[in-house]
Order: structure tokens, then C-alpha cells, then sequence
């Protein structure tokens, strides 16, 4: 099995497409075409994380954190990060990176956050948006349901909680084939008309050559009538953040107890309690300061993220309890849900849990 693999896997899974601008995502260090020896999983890539890879015969390590994140201008040693990429190459261990893109599925980082506070009737708190594209298509009545079958199996019409969904319209098409065509009705050189449906189907970005193979590979069309167009609509299947509900209230004290032993942290920074019966959550994992408003507005009782600053406690006005469990606590179930996938989708390939411990935060 070779590294290309597992990328067009992570692909597939968590499209690198979802990543922010400023991410780092995929294969940072090595080639597309190595056979893998084994996979070492870890939240950050370092040099005892390279040095453990290489002792357990492993020459690809996957993170959730890129090593490689700003420029990187010399290869001196003068610097961690530098001197993990010169280990790593040295070494044959190849690094790949799935960090935003990550954050930002529907059964990404968040999602295993809200799994383990047992959170229900989660959604994505800030869903995507410029990710969708609407295909308008037109079909004869004989062939509407088979090549609709084909376009839903194809991914397009998944709304939120519902499937294969789309809209039709009847109308009239009106064409004249030229010279060389061969068309399914009609005669050379004699203007057409025929009733036709309008079909409206809305879909991700990133599946279109899919949706558009299926689409033409099922019409009865020799030139296949459609218009496909971008549409601002939020993406509610992606996004940052999620937000859900406890099955049962709980007091203050009960759900800082609970959210301690379930995050297997020891020290929690918080804003001012709001209200003694703790419902409503929202999380995100890592610097999740950003989605505060969008918090607010979802309204939810407590904001679980990390790396909130002083000042930025004082955002929470009174709104919203604000609590930050720490970055590497918040995301350090991440490798865990990346050696579930990869053992499910490579039974075949060694896939281990890194025992190198990469937070660099102690508290006394």
C-alpha cells in the first residue's frame, strides 16, 4: 500500500478542500508513491514522535497538527521544527497532516467531543458557507427517475438531516438538431419541441465531477442540457464547532465534575455561572475564541473550547459561561477517532497509537 492510499482516504473522509486558507494540510514531508511500513498516529508531529516512528517500524506519522504551519525558510537545526523535518527526511518517515479539515466534518474533532459529554441533537455551529453548488438539468419524463437515482447516488441532494432531495418542473425544450447529431428525439434539420422536466439539485463543491460523470453517463442525451452555479447557502453537514444538548440537566457543580472526568482534565478556566441547570453545549476544539458569538446566538448555556485569553473571558458579557479546558486536552481524543477510520479502511497496515506524550503544558 503506498502513501497515496491513505491521502486519497483522508480525502474521501475529511477533504483537505474543507481546510482553512491559512492551513497546512496532507503529505508536508515525503512521497506520494512509498510503501508504508506502518502508521504512527499522534496529535503533533515532533522529534521523540519521529524517534518513536522509527523505532516501531513505523515511516508515516499522521497528525492532527501540521509541524510544517508558517514558512519554513532553513533547514539549520536552529529550531524544533526544523530539526523534526530534517529527522523525518533523514529517516524515510513520511509526515501527513489532517487539521482543519479535520475540525470541520461532521464526524471530525468535534464531534468526538460531543460524543464523549454525551451530547444529543448535535449540529455544526458555524456551517460552511460557498461550499455548494445547485445543477440544473433537463430530462425527458421516461428517464427522470433513473438518472435522478443515479445523480443522488452520486452524493448530490443530502439537506441536513435529509436525503436524495431535489425539485422538478415541467416545461417545454425547443431545439434543432444540426447536421452530425444524433438526437435522442427529433429529425436533422427540423426544429424540436418537447415537454421536458427542469430538475434542481443542490450538492458539494467538492463532489462535481462526480455528480457531473453521473449525470451524463445516465442521461439519454447526446449533449446533455444543464447549468451548474454556486450558491451562498451554508453547508450544514460542515463547519466549526457543534453544539448539542445533555440528555438530563445538570447543576453547575455536577457538569464541571462531568466535564473534567469525561475530558480527563484536572483544571478547567471558566467565566462567571449563568444559571444552575447546564443544558445546552456548545464545543469546539483547540482556539475556538472565534465561534463565541455564534455560541450566544445558538443559545447555549456553556462554550467549551481552549486558548481563550484574558481579555476575551470578558466577551462573554454575561451571556454565555465561557470555559477553556486547555488546546491539547480539548483535541487529545483526535488520534483515537483517526485510528478507528484508518484500522477500519486498511485492516492490513500496522496503525498505532503514538505513547510519546506531546502536550507541552504542566500544571502544579
Amino acid at each position: 500500500m503506498q502513501i497515496r492510499e491513505l491521502l486519497s482516504f483522508f480525502n474521501q473522509w475529511a477533504p483537505f478542500q474543507l481546510a482553512e486558507d491559512y492551513d497546512n494540510v496532507g503529505l508536508l514531508v515525503g512521497k506520494p508513491e512509498t510503501e508504508i511500513n506502518g502508521v504512527l498516529v499522534s496529535l503533533d508531529a515532533t522529534e521523540d514522535v519521529v524517534d518513536e516512528a522509527i523505532a516501531r517500524n513505523c515511516n508515516v506519522v499522521v497528525s492532527h497538527h501540521p509541524i510544517l504551519f508558517k514558512g519554513l525558510k532553513k533547514l539549520n537545526g536552529q529550531n524544533y521544527v526544523a530539526r523534526c523535518v530534517e529527522k523525518a527526511i533523514r529517516n524515510g518517515v513520511a509526515l501527513v497532516a489532517v487539521h482543519t479539515n479535520l475540525d470541520h466534518i461532521l464526524t471530525g474533532v468535534n464531534h468526538q467531543i460531543a460524543e464523549r459529554l454525551g451530547l444529543i441533537e448535535t449540529r455544526v455551529l458555524r456551517p460552511i458557507k460557498n461550499q455548494l453548488m445547485k445543477l440544473e438539468y433537463f430530462i425527458p419524463h421516461s428517464h427522470h427517475e433513473a438518472v435522478l437515482a443515479s445523480v443522488h447516488a452520486a452524493g448530490a441532494g443530502n439537506i441536513g438531516h435529509y436525503s436524495e432531495c431535489s425539485f422538478s418542473t415541467v416545461g417545454k425544450g425547443r431545439f434543432t438538431p444540426n447536421e452530425g447529431a444524433n438526437p435522442f428525439s427529433g429529425k436533422v434539420g427540423q426544429p424540436e419541441e418537447t415537454e421536458e422536466l427542469k430538475v434542481e439539485i443542490i450538492f458539494p463543491k467538492l463532489i462535481f465531477s462526480t455528480v457531473m460523470s453521473a449525470l451524463k453517463e445516465a442521461h439519454p442525451y447526446e449533449e446533455v442540457a444543464y447549468m451548474a452555479s454556486n450558491v451562498e447557502n451554508s453547508w450544514q453537514d460542515a463547519g466549526a464547532g457543534m453544539i448539542g444538548k445533555l440528555p438530563q440537566p445538570m447543576s453547575q457543580n455536577d457538569w464541571l465534575a462531568f466535564l473534567k472526568r469525561q475530558l480527563s482534565v484536572s483544571v478547567v478556566k471558566y467565566t462567571r455561572p449563568l444559571t444552575d441547570q447546564i443544558e445546552t453545549v456548545a464545543v469546539c476544539g483547540g482556539s475556538g475564541f472565534f465561534l463565541l458569538g455564534d455560541a450566544k446566538a445558538a443559545g447555549a448555556d456553556v462554550f467549551v473550547t481552549a486558548d481563550v485569553k484574558y481579555h476575551e473571558f470578558f466577551d462573554a458579557e454575561d451571556q454565555i459561561q465561557l470555559m477553556d479546558v486547555g488546546h491539547f486536552e480539548s483535541e487529545q481524543f483526535t488520534s483515537s477517532l483517526i485510528i478507528e477510520k484508518l484500522s477500519i479502511q486498511f485492516p492490513n497496515i500496522a496503525v498505532l497509537l503514538s505513547e510519546t506524550k506531546t502536550n507541552p503544558v504542566f500544571y502544579a
